[in-house]
């Protein structure tokens, strides 16, 4: 009898030669593209703010352009079939989706609820719906005791990781994640890139900052500007052979090649970190310390102090207790702390939006460019937001330019991707002499390598200028290059309050507060015996 061959197996997801045009774009956000990826592959998508990453994904199941309008040309195939051929809603089957933003997953129910609800549109049995409920949310390292808790009451981090509960209670085979660590504590991340990157998983994930994922990643395709594929291939062939022209395209690179670019007489690019500075000359250490650290200000007068606060939110329990600190003008203040512990209600109470429930705030006002851009935004372009601020028409260019602006200047806020909306509400509060305080919530959040550096460039001149800034951020890498200090919060006090980089280099604090050390303490702890 002559054995039936067996039949291929199809691509979980397959683009050939996709183009995506928003409503309204004068120009494709992406492509022509033409990739695949396989059953058990783990993909890397990489690109700048604005190269069509997001859009990219959301194309996977229909998202674009049944429900976010826009024109889609070229064959998208999703586990072999048409993504045409269903509703969006109906690939849930098939594939998960973790947006950049929990708020677009998340539908205000409580964490149990939230994690409930696929199960439950799967019609799976409501005796088997508890179990699943709680497994999802060990898995994401949820406490039991948040199953009532209400999704308004949690913070960006701990909805991101009801995200990831629910995701995983779905149970898709195939997953799509967007930023997906973007707002969660590095010990928090790893869990999650355990999860969503375990071998034989079929992802794609979008990530700004892939160093800490590289090892778990198959494949990587990156985007260049106009949304087309400038590069693909294993991470350390991509790294070794491109990490040049990654760098023009405004893509973040771990550390290790950002050196060896950086220094190439000094570094050879084969070499692990640990190695290349085995064999740096200590006489060199200065090149190895402007690379991490940032070049000291002259601070001046207290611009705000807190004096024997308990901070909380509106309506809700005091989060942090007996708080005293000041801020100075020409100071960088990094805010760390796991999820949930109260960064961004010090922030509120550090400048002035809402008063401590116990002690005292005074000083000038503040601003908080908050974790969701959007919440800045009020009129119907980029270029009348920046007109807002009063200035002349050749200053509102500089601004367009100086925050990589000007080629959306004319779109709608809100139709912008997520790195160039929080570009813009930072532009709103840095480039107005209104706010002498500014505290900025996870600024990286959704920025490229290229605008991160740029941030950083720019938070350092307004504290040159005489600004005193505050920054809650989980990217410790970013911190230790803008910070002159460091504030630890860990359950509901100041752990820690002095300068950034011994922090860094104490990693049973990090730990203890669910943390890890950036990339650059190896370099710190080098530049502490070197000179």
């Amino acid at each position: 009898m002559t054995e039936t061959p067996a039949l291929p197996v199809p691509d979980a997801l397959s683009y050939d030669r996709v183009t995506l045009r928003h409503d309204g774009a004068i120009s494709d956000a992406v492509g022509p593209v033409s990739f695949a990826v396989e059953r058990g592959e783990r993909v890397l998508l990489l690109g700048a703010s604005g190269a069509g990453k997001s859009t990219l994904l959301h194309a996977a199941t229909g998202l674009f352009p049944r429900a976010i309008p826009g024109t889609r040309t070229g064959e998208l195939l999703l586990d072999g079939c048409p993504v045409d051929s269903r509703a969006p809603a109906d690939w849930a089957d098939t594939c998960g989706h973790l947006f950049q933003d929990a708020a677009l997953t998340l539908a205000g129910f409580t964490v149990r609820d939230e994690i409930a609800f696929a199960p439950e549109n799967q019609a799976v049995g409501s005796d088997r719906i508890p179990g699943i409920v709680a497994d999802s949310m060990i898995r994401a390292g949820i406490p039991q005791i948040w199953a009532n808790r209400r999704i308004t009451t949690l913070s960006g981090g701990e909805r991101q990781m009801v995200a990831l509960a629910a995701l995983l209670a779905q149970g898709a085979p195939v997953t799509l994640a967007d930023e997906p660590a973007a707002s969660i504590a590095p010990m928090v991340a790893r869990r999650m890139a355990d999860l969503l990157l375990a071998p034989g998983s079929t992802t794609i994930v979008v990530e700004h900052k892939p160093g800490p994922i590289l090892d778990r990643i198959d494949r990587c395709v990156a985007l260049g500007q106009g949304g087309r594929v400038i590069a693909e291939g294993a991470p350390r062939d991509m790294l070794r052979n491109h990490g040049v022209a990654l760098a023009q395209a405004g893509i973040a690179l771990p550390l290790a090649t950002r050196l060896y670019l950086a220094a190439p007489d000094l570094i050879d690019p084969h070499m692990t970190l640990q190695d290349a500075l085995a064999r740096f000359p200590s006489a060199q250490a200065r090149r190895l310390r402007d690379a991490v650290l940032p070049t000291p200000i002259l601070t001046g007068e207290i611009l705000a102090t807190l004096e024997g606060a308990d901070c909380a939110p509106p309506f809700g329990p005091v989060v942090l207790r007996d708080v005293s600190l000041s801020l100075r003008a020409g100071e960088v203040l990094a805010i760390l702390g796991p999820n949930g512990a109260g960064k961004s209600t010090l922030a509120a109470c550090l400048s002035g939006l809402i008063p401590p429930r116990a002690g005292r705030r005074t000083g000038v006002p503040g601003a908080v460019a908050f974790q969701n851009p959007e919440a800045h935004f009020n009129q119907g372009s980029v270029r009348a937001e920046i007109e807002g601020l009063g200035h002349a028409s050749e200053r509102v260019a500089q601004i367009l330019d100086l925050w990589g602006l000007e080629q959306v200047a004319e779109q709608h806020p809100f139709t912008l991707s997520q790195g160039q909306k929080r570009r813009l509400s930072l532009a709103l509060l840095a480039e107005t002499d209104r706010w002498p305080v500014l505290i900025l919530d996870e600024p990286t959040a959704g920025l490229d390598g290229a605008a991160e550096a740029a941030l950083g460039q720019r938070i350092r001149a307004l504290a040159h200028e005489g600004h005193g800034i505050a920054v809650i951020t989980h990217d410790m890498d970013f911190a230790v290059s803008v910070a002159d200090r460091a504030l630890l919060l860990n359950r509901g006090a100041v752990q820690f309050d002095g300068a950034c980089p011994e922090l860094m280099r104490d990693t049973a604090l990090l730990a203890g507060a669910g943390l890890l050390p950036p990339e650059s303490a190896l370099i710190l702890n080098w530049l502490e015996t070197a000179c």
